[in-house]
């Protein structure tokens, strides 16, 4: 048990080192441009992923845009049971964020796609469209990327195959992108990192 711990946190340290800072950077001038333009924000994803594009609304509308003069106009397209179950009934699973994301969304509004393999039809038909409408498209990914990368303008790779890595690695890139978005004074100068106990 003690050698899978060590090697468990070991392969998830491992991967999140890998993941270039200036890519993170490039994620994070993208949300708050869509802020100070006052553009929404759509994040997708299915299973864990789905779980993690909800957490990432909630820390954008409630963590990060604490004290902020305008906020984070963050949507969690995995919220809506019922709007998901009816286009999937009626249009089949592909369409379960796309057909939500077309009537709400303006060029110049950013999707935040969140998928392990980066091959999930639902996520590529929902980043194709969005591209197609013009939206920023940003995307974390797992594996080597998947179809999705070539999709997105921003790329946040963990490049390890196990699912739950991958999935942990996303929450901490998402805590890590709300946290400092929180601490970013208005005018968008960089800030020293420093700690935060959030309530949620």
């Amino acid at each position: 048990m003690q050698d899978y711990i060590t090697d468990y946190i070991d392969r998830l340290a491992e991967g999140l080192r890998k993941i270039d800072p200036t890519a993170i950077e490039g994620v994070v001038e993208a949300l708050e441009a869509a802020r100070l333009k006052g553009r929404r924000i759509f994040l997708i994803g299915n299973g864990g992923s789905a779980a993690t594009a909800s957490h990432m609304a909630n820390d954008l509308q409630k963590l990060a845009s604490s004290g902020k003069s305008s906020p984070y106009r963050a949507i969690g397209l995995t919220d809506n049971v019922p709007l998901m179950t009816a286009w999937g009934n009626d249009e089949g699973y592909e369409a379960i964020f796309t057909r939500q994301l077309e009537p709400l969304a303006e060029r110049g509004d950013v999707l935040v796609a969140i998928t392990g393999s980066g091959n999930s039809p639902n996520i590529l038909h929902t980043m194709t469209r969005a591209r197609e409408m013009g939206l920023v498209v940003i995307a974390l990914l797992g594996f080597t990327g998947g179809r999705a990368k070539a999709l997105a303008d921003h790329v946040l790779l963990f490049p390890e195959s196990h699912y739950g890595r991958v999935e942990d690695a996303h929450l901490v890139l998402e805590h890590l992108i709300a946290n400092y978005l929180h601490d970013l004074p208005e005018k968008g100068s960089s800030l020293k990192a420093k700690g935060r106990s959030g309530k949620n």
